[in-house]
Parts: C-alpha cells; structure tokens; sequence
C-alpha cells in the first residue's frame, strides 16, 4: 500500500496541466487551458483544464476529475499506478509497505500483462548489453546501421537469444506466470512446449503514449526465405496494432511544440530520425493507417506530413491513408525522397540542417503530390486526366470543413486548368451518391419506449435536487467569502424591514438550514455538506483540494464537475462577442438567499402535499387543514422574499 503522505506529496506537487499537456495539445484560454477533447471525436475544444482548481472537465464526454483520475480515464491506469507514473515524473520518493501473497493475487489481469511486459523489455536489453551473443549478434547489427549507445538506451532495443525457451524458462523462474506470458503473446504454449515467440530477433518495444509498454516488434537477422522479416505482438487486452503508433511516447512534445506529426512507415526511421534531432515522427509499424492512429495525433496537432520512400508502387498502396486523414479533420502535406532513399538512410546521410531544409523545402500539397504523381501516367490521355481530377475531388470531398473545401477546390482549378464549376458540380454528384448509398442500408429503427408522463411529483424532486447541488455548489466556490446580507423579513408584522449584516457565506447556509432542521434527500450531497459543515468547525476555512483529491471517486468527480460549471462558458469566448457576464460576486448575496428559500419552498410544497394526503385518512382534519393554512402562509412569504407571485 502507498502511504497517504507520499499521495499527499504527489497531490501538492503534480501539476494537471504539464501532465495533461504531455497527451493532449493545449491552448491558453484566459485563466485556464482549452484544447480538443482525448475521449471523443470532435472538430471544437471542449476539454477544459483549470490550473487554479487543478482539475480537467471534457464536456464532450462529461467526465472530469483531477490529475490521477485523468491518467485512470487515459490510460487506464489503477489509483496506485497512477499515483507511481506521478511520484516517478516528479522524483518523489514513494513510501509503501510491501505487498502481501494475497495483495499481488488480486492485482488486475491487465496489469499483470503490463509487469511481464516491462519485465520482457528490461530482459531483452540485458541481453543486447551484457550477454556474450547478444552483443555479438543484437548490437552489432545496431551499430552496424549506426545507433549510438544512447539511442539504443533510448529507444530500450533489445535482443532475444536464438535458444527455444531461454526467455519463458528465466521469467517462469523469476515468478512470473506462464499465463500472461502466453497472453501477451511473448511465449507461445501449445500440447507439447513453451517457447520464445521472438526467438533470434533484435526487439523494438512498443509503448503508450504514457510509456507503458505494450508490445514488441521484432526484426530477424537471417535470410530464411521461410521466415517472416518483422514479427509484432498478437493483439491482446493492452496491444491494439490499430490503436498505437510506434515512438508516440518520445514524440508527442515535439510534436505538440513543432505543430506538425511526421508519419513514416518503419521503426528504424523512426530511430534514425531521432538520432538526427527531429523527434516529431512516428510510424505505423507496416500496417495500414487507421482512423484510430489519426485520433491519436490529432490531439497533439491538426497537421502530419506523411514521409514516402522513392519507391512508386508503395506509395500508391498507401494513398488511401491521404482521405482518412482528410476525412479526420487533418491538414495532410506529402513528402517524398530521391529514388532509392527512405526517411532511414536519407536521415543517415544528411545532416540535422540538411534533413530539416529538405523537409520544409520539398513537403508538399495533397493535389500537387497526387497531381505530380499521377500526371506522368495521364500525359496527353483526357481520359486518365478526367480520372485523375475526378480522384483528387474524391480526397477534397472527405474534408469536413467546407471552407477549407471549398478552397482546395480553387487549388484543384487553378493546377489543373479547369473550371470551378465543374468541380463543384462533381463534387455534389459525389455527395448525392454517398446519400443514395446511405439510404439504401437498412435502419436500426428502435424500439418505442413509453413516454413516462410527467407528473408534479416527479417535477418536484428534480426541482429538490437542482438546489441542492445549487447550494452545494455555492459552499464549494463562495463557501470562505464574507458578504453582506439583507435582512427583508419581519415574522411579528409580516412587513418588509431592511436589516444589513455581514457573514461568512458557508456560515449564513448552515445557519438557515440548521433553522429549519432541513436535510439534504442526496446521498452524495449530504456527504459533501457535512464534510463542509466539519471543515468549517475545525479549520474555520474550506479545502476544496480536500473534495477534488477525495479517496471517493463519486464525490471527486462530482465535486469537478460543479466546480467547472461555468468554465464552459469560457470556451465559447463571449467576450470576443463583446457578451459581458455579471460578476458573480456581485450577486452572491441573493443567490445564497434565493436558493435556500427555494430549497424552502420545494421543501414545503412536498409538505403540503402529505398533508393533503392524511385528511382523506386521519380524524383531526382540522388540525392538519390548520397546518396546511400555516405552511400555505409561510409559501406566501417565502414568494414574497423571491419577489414572485403566486
């Protein structure tokens, strides 16, 4: 178990927005930080981060919470791991009793697989290191293509021994069980055997964006015609090829600083990239780009640069990956290398400087990259010119801005020296083709539910709890400020007297509440008022890091969620719109009045009601007719204070 004090630690010391800001691109946004959500699809931020508060809130999703909730949402990491990625990040020092038999028993399927994940890739860059063969075999052929040690360290390169079962027998013997070495695809297990699924490769460990370590690639170093040159991890519960993109743990900062995403194909370009001093690159490990993969980046920048090797054929294979990016909402450029190169041995060969201005220099536009493409084909044919424009309006109808749209198709016109018009025309056929096609497949018509009818009843509790969590949030975000009150009401004359005084706005909530014995009908309310209530008689002074940081994750992101309410606003930037709003503490006042009284009123309407109910069922009908009268007059006066009319 971590100790509280070293949990205390991380809480002061972590910051939510450098954390968050490794995983999603953030812009200022006043007081705070925007940027586009990491759990939705979306094309406008709603993912708000508050530094002051030390909380997050997506509004897209409607889940928020503080820093270590944010890392259990991303990356699905359990409240210790969390707290362990932070104390690591931050060098702080974690103070924990070991655990027991018992405790590592209980521990997650998944986490398990992550521990003989981590186990395998410190293993496999041993034996790179420090294994006789390994050296001999591993590092020299990393030398060989001209990684330096650090890069090797870097990346965590690896080596398996070309034995059967010299990894599965070592781990089996450290503790580590045959069950999540089969599960995560490092040992294969049939009748018969156990054996090393990487057996004779150098390695190339795949992490999370959060570093944690996935999978393996794994590359032979013989000619066996037999044998498949790269070998990756089988899918499992925490490696999804689909879903990652191999060096997106050493790129996101750059790619979030540079503005742009790099996307080659290989590990190895990846690396010599690295080496070169341009780190915003990742790859797709071989496989086909994936919408997935292009979520991934997006939440780091709008904008990849996909790097193609000389070779043609390869490149018109891959061109499909062009309109899934577009399609993403992404500005994608295209780059390609002198014939015989690729990112690896052209990184290699050149310069940092030298790489760099070849970049800027030779990207190029979407239409311009398929234009010189596919214009050599087409020469003088007005057939397979036709075609070739008819492809380039197919990519520029899956952009979804239609500004943006509309400008390529400018862009379209202007190279390919033919009229805006008949673009556009072409590309309304294509969109009335998609709708033809979409409305042909059969709808998912759902079942009609009963349309429960509102009754008062019902009206009146959800009235109940909107002040309550009204009044919630008012202790929570005012609860330490003292203001002036209004003292309107006369309980002998029934008249109106204005009486001045200042009070603590926590104090001023307990004290009419307390007045009226009235109790908070929710659960999680209830728990948060007398927390307050507790806090105030102690310390004479409410901690909301006591509330945002709470060991119950319901209280916690409730909590978050009040207490970003009105960050909302600040996404649609009113005053850009030149739209004032009034400063809250102007009113707080006659907020804290109006929403007791209302809590007051609700309380007394339900009342009412279960008085109304006994006359049919009691005796002393006078008695409770009495009552209603006084509870009805009290209505009266409350109505009165809220300037309302019955």
């Amino acid at each position: 178990m971590i100790s509280r004090n070293t949990i205390d630690a991380v809480f002061e010391t972590a910051r939510v927005e450098e954390v968050i800001g490794e995983f999603v691109q953030l812009k200022k946004a006043g007081s705070n930080f925007k940027g586009l959500s990491p759990f939705s699809d979306e094309k406008s931020p709603s993912f708000m981060v508050s530094p002051v508060k030390q909380i997050w809130k997506d509004f897209s999703s409607g889940k928020g919470g503080n820093v270590v909730s944010f890392l259990m949402e991303h990356e699905h990491y359990s409240y210790p791991e969390a707290i362990r990625f932070l104390a690591k990040k931050y060098n702080i020092e974690i103070d924990e009793t070991e655990q027991t038999a018992e405790q590592k028993e209980q521990a997650s399927e998944r986490e398990s697989m992550y521990l003989v994940s981590e186990y395998a890739r410190d293993y496999f860059h041993d034996i790179l290191l420090n294994h006789d063969k390994g050296k001999a075999i591993g590092l020299s052929y990393f030398k060989e293509r001209g990684y330096t040690d650090e890069t090797i360290k870097k990346f965590e390169l690896g080596y398996s021994l070309d034995d059967w079962s010299h990894f599965t027998d070592t781990a089996v013997r450290k503790g580590y069980d045959i069950e999540y070495l089969e599960k995560t695809g490092l040992t294969i297990v049939n009748e018969t055997r156990q054996f090393d699924r990487f057996k004779s490769r150098v390695l190339f460990p795949i992490h999370s964006m959060s570093g944690r370590v996935l999978g393996f690639g794994g590359r032979i170093l013989t000619n066996e015609k037999k044998v498949a040159k790269y070998l990756n991890s089988p899918e499992s519960d925490i490696y999804h090829k689909s879903k990652i993109l191999y060096g997106i743990y050493y790129a996101k900062q750059a790619i979030a600083k540079e503005d742009n995403c790099y996307l080659v194909e290989g590990y190895t370009d990846v690396i010599s990239f690295h080496q070169n001093g341009v780190e915003n690159v990742v790859a797709s490990s071989g496989t086909a780009l994936t919408p997935d993969q292009i979520r991934l980046v997006s939440r780091l920048t709008k904008n990849i640069t996909i790097l193609f090797d000389g070779d043609a054929a390869g490149i018109r294979a891959s061109m499909r990956g062009i309109d899934l990016i577009l399609e993403q909402g992404m500005n994608v450029k295209v780059l390609t290398f002198p014939e015989g190169e690729d990112p690896d041995s052209f990184s290699k060969r050149v310069s940092n400087d030298e790489l760099k201005e070849y970049l800027t220099e030779n990207a190029q536009d979407f239409i311009n990259f398929k234009v010189s493409l596919l214009m050599e084909e087409a020469k003088n044919d007005p057939v397979k010119k036709a075609g070739l424009i008819r492809d380039i309006v197919v990519s520029i109808s899956k952009i979804p801005d239609r500004i943006q749209k509309e400008v390529y198709i400018q862009e379209c016109a202007r190279i390919m020296n033919i009229s805006e018009e008949v673009l556009f025309s072409e590309l309304a056929q294509i969109f009335k083709k998609e709708q033809r096609e979409a409305s042909k497949k059969p709808v998912q018509i759902r079942p009609v539910e009963p349309v429960l009818q509102k009754t008062e009843k019902l009206e009146q509790v959800n009235e109940l709890l909107k002040y309550e969590r009204e009044i919630i949030k008012i202790l929570l975000l005012h609860g330490n400020k003292k203001v002036d009150f209004i003292d309107l009401f006369n309980e002998e004359s029934e008249e109106k007297k204005k009486e001045i005084y200042t009070n603590l706005v926590a104090e001023e909530i307990y004290l009419d509440l307390q007045d009226d014995e009235i109790e908070f009908t929710n659960e999680l309310f209830r728990s948060i008022y007398y927390d307050v209530i507790n806090q105030l008689n102690q310390e004479e002074n409410i901690n909301i890091d006591k509330f945002v940081n709470h060991d119950n994750p319901e209280i916690s992101s409730l909590v978050t969620n009040i207490l970003m309410d009105d960050e909302r606003y600040t996404l649609s930037d009113w005053k850009r719109r030149e739209i004032y709003v009034q400063n809250i503490d102007e009113g707080l006042s006659k907020m804290v009045t109006d929403s007791v009284f209302n809590l007051r009123r609700i309380l007394i309407d339900h009342k009412i009601d279960e008085l109304q109910k006994d006359i049919s069922t009691e005796e002393n009908n006078d008695t409770i007719l009495d009552e209603i009268v006084n509870y009805s007059n009290l209505k009266k006066r409350l109505f009165s204070q809220l300037s309302r009319v019955i």
